[in-house]
């Protein structure tokens, strides 16, 4: 399960040979908007008083604050001299981003954007070329940075307003669900997170929680077939995520006539949780980019051990290669793996260990 919000920090050294080499020019009142911002050391030494960081990915939002950045969503009608982008991998999901960056830009400014090779850095200047009609481009740190300052009549404002609209939620799953360009397996059903579906008993009850919840297919499928479920909370850190996991569980609650406690928060998991629950399921996370980083689920076992009542149960699936049965009997007096099938693994456990 990959990380949409991963970046290379390369992208971020060559965005501030870029900047940091008078190939930019900086805004005279200061005024930058960071689309998908990263902190790091290289901006220090700028003044950022006057930067607006746009980060979805909870982790790094926090990164950014804790630097004393203003990390907010920026206003519709809000303008800027100077964009910068640190656009993704998914390809509609990079275009409206791209599309949002010119919205955001004013007459005259610049757009800058920044892509690791390994992460689509060719498509994603052929696409800017599209929108913006030309733009400049080096190549430093195996990525590269491209910028234009279009004038008005430079922009397809046609394909503008087509890419914005490629975020917006569509449906998904033949119908069931609604989803997004750019989410952990956005226009499928994970197989993984299927296998634990097919492994849970009907007979869960009282208050769940989904850890990494995406756009709620986990917990759709428990509100759906757990007759005794009363409430579930929704953890993930996307906040691309969160629209159309509420529109999912609600559409669930309506199919299911029930007037169970539902709530979906934009979370690090990794931080903790804020109340006690009797079953939690995940499918969690295990790298951010390509690298596996198996600390990442087995620090989603130790927050579930944390916020489990005693009597609680933890569901949890991962790729079968994944270390977690240490951290999972550490934790819990029984872990049972109930199914291995397709490269993954399924497991119960319980008996909060303190």
């Amino acid at each position: 399960m990959a990380l949409s919000a991963a970046t290379s920090v390369a992208a971020l050294d060559a965005l501030h040979h870029v900047l940091g080499g008078n190939l930019i020019d900086w805004p005279a009142d200061g005024r930058v908007l960071f689309l998908r911002a990263r902190d790091g050391h290289w901006w220090y030494g700028h003044s950022r008083k006057e930067w607006v960081c746009q980060q979805g990915f909870k982790p790094f939002a926090t990164a950014l604050e804790r630097s004393g950045l203003q990390v907010r969503d920026p206003a519709t009608d809000e303008k800027f001299p100077l964009v910068l982008v640190l656009p993704p991998r998914q390809r509609d999901e990079a275009r409206a981003l791209f599309a949002r960056a010119l919205q955001h830009c004013l007459p005259g400014g610049t757009v800058v954007a920044s892509m690791a090779n390994s992460e689509g850095a060719r498509s994603g200047e052929a696409d800017f070329r599209k929108l913006v009609g030309s733009a400049q481009v080096i190549s430093k740190h195996h990525c590269r940075v491209f910028w234009s300052t279009p004038a008005e009549n430079d922009i397809d404002t046609r394909l503008l307003e087509e890419w914005l609209a490629l975020d917006a939620p569509r449906v998904v799953a033949d119908g069931r669900y609604l989803s997004r360009p750019g989410l952990f397996a956005w226009n499928r059903i994970d197989p993984a997170s299927a296998l634990l579906v097919s492994q849970l008993p009907h007979t869960l009850s009282g208050r769940v929680a989904d850890l990494g919840s995406g756009y709620g297919y986990l917990a759709g499928e428990v509100l759906r077939n757990c007759a005794g479920v009363t409430a579930i909370d929704l953890y993930e850190a996307e906040a691309r995520a969160i629209e159309p996991a509420r529109r999912n569980m609600e559409a669930v609650r309506l199919e299911r006539r029930s007037d169970v406690d539902i709530d979906v928060h934009w979370h690090d998991v990794t931080q903790g949780l804020p109340r006690r629950y009797d079953v939690i399921v995940s499918n969690p996370p295990f790298h951010q980019g390509r690298a596996d980083q198996p600390e990442l689920g087995q620090a989603f076992i130790a927050v579930a051990a944390n916020a489990l009542n005693p009597s609680g149960r933890l569901w949890i699936v991962a790729n079968r290669h994944l270390p977690y049965e240490a951290s999972l009997r550490s934790r819990f007096a029984n872990v049972e793996t109930r199914v291995l099938k397709s490269g993954f693994k399924v497991f119960e456990a319980s008996g909060v260990r303190a």
